[in-house]
């Protein structure tokens, strides 16, 4: 038991309440478009964005309540094309309320690029995908500038990065002068272009695949991007009454193509990130997690532990959490919850323990059940 920001005490997390029916607004255009090109797609789902520097669009938080109202109708949309995987959707929807980046490591055909674009359209934000390949090269991601015959001079030709949600897909399918063109945008929120420095669209996520089983013509992550992404999250193989309900949904629908209408705007995303903000983290909360990953690098399996960015990334992941329930206040529960996604791909195994059969997620559960819960106060 602890104390909420207002100094009552808590212990327990607040029932789940039930999710209402949404519907959706069909006011605003809908453009579609494709690029096709030998090594990249592009496809945008809304309209793009405009503009070379951010806005300040005035934002205010969202109440607690309406917070994690409108959080769950993002995911209940989700649900009508993404079969089971609740747990992951939460997840996916908590990286968003954080702003920060997501990394999706599992075998091919089990929706990745389908759970991506169905959050954006939801989401009412604009979508971008690159797929990864040996020959993609920079300026494939971030653009480039063109010379422009009918004027005599060079015209910014954007590129994929200047999107709200933007998958790339095979990340590890490029080469490292290619995936290090991220690096900037996932940190600074920024891309430059010969000398000059173009602010990106808000919010911006990176949602990034990777497959685990392939180890030829790839080029794994180096750690210091790896670190960039806040969860790494995997779906799973359906269970057999999901897949039948899979294949009869596409039955119903009658195409290929999933459509779904936005329940949220790009500016209701940013509010709902604001009010994560707000958000308030006891002491011993703040204690909890700073134990949790500071015994990651006293573990006997572990060559290199998680770093301070660990913690603060389960930091951003608690107070989201806390959000996504209505609440005001971050529980030990929220840390629990999300502690293995935030911390699995942060820590780097000796060789003994992979022989072993020692993963970093039975490592991080064997802490949570060591490392002492807050008491009350």
């Amino acid at each position: 038991m602890f104390r909420d920001r207002t100094g009552k005490r808590q212990c327990e997390e607040n029932p789940r309440r039930q999710n209402p029916r949404c519907t959706a607004s069909h006011g605003s255009a809908d453009v579609r478009a494709t690029i096709l090109s030998a090594s990249i797609r592009f496809w945008v789902a809304y309209p793009d964005v405009e503009g070379d520097h951010r806005e300040d669009r005035g934002l205010e938080s969202v109440k607690i309540e309406n917070a994690g109202e409108k959080c769950r109708q993002i995911v209940d949309q989700v649900k009508k094309v993404i079969v089971g995987k609740e747990p992951v959707l939460e997840k996916v929807m908590l990286g968003i309320l954080a702003n920060s980046h997501i990394l999706f490591e599992d075998y091919p055909g089990l929706a990745k690029t389908l759970l991506a674009r169905s959050f954006a359209m939801s989401m009412g934000c604009s979508f971008a995908r690159i797929q990864f390949t040996p020959d993609l090269l920079p300026s494939d991601i971030t653009g480039t500038y063109i010379y422009n015959v009918k004027n005599g001079e060079f015209d910014l030709r954007r590129g994929p990065v200047f999107t709200n949600l933007l998958l790339t897909d095979e990340i590890n399918r490029a080469p490292p002068k290619t995936q290090a063109a991220l690096l900037e945008a996932m940190q600074e929120r920024q891309t430059t272009l010969d000398g000059k420095t173009h602010p990106l669209a808000d919010p911006f996520i990176v949602m990034a695949t990777q497959n685990p089983i392939e180890y030829e013509g790839v080029y794994p992550l180096p750690e210091a991007q790896l670190d960039r992404f806040l969860v790494r999250l995997q779906l799973g193989y359906p269970s057999r009454t999901e897949e039948v309900e899979i294949l009869r949904r596409r039955m119903q629908r009658g195409q290929e193509d999933v459509r779904l209408d936005p329940v949220a705007s790009a500016e209701t995303i940013l509010d709902l990130q604001r009010t994560v903000e707000e958000i308030h983290v006891d002491d011993d909360v703040l204690g909890y997690i700073t134990d949790i990953v500071q015994s990651t690098r006293a573990q006997r399996q572990v060559e290199v532990g998680a770093s301070p960015r660990g913690s603060l990334a389960i930091f951003k992941l608690s107070r989201a959490r806390a959000v996504f329930y209505g609440r005001d206040y971050v529980i030990p529960d929220d840390v629990k919850e999300i502690a293995a996604s935030a911390l699995v791909h942060r820590m780097i195994m000796k060789a003994e323990s992979w022989v072993k059969g020692v993963n970093p997620k039975i490592v991080v559960d064997d802490i949570l059940r060591a490392v002492p819960v807050p008491k009350t106060k």
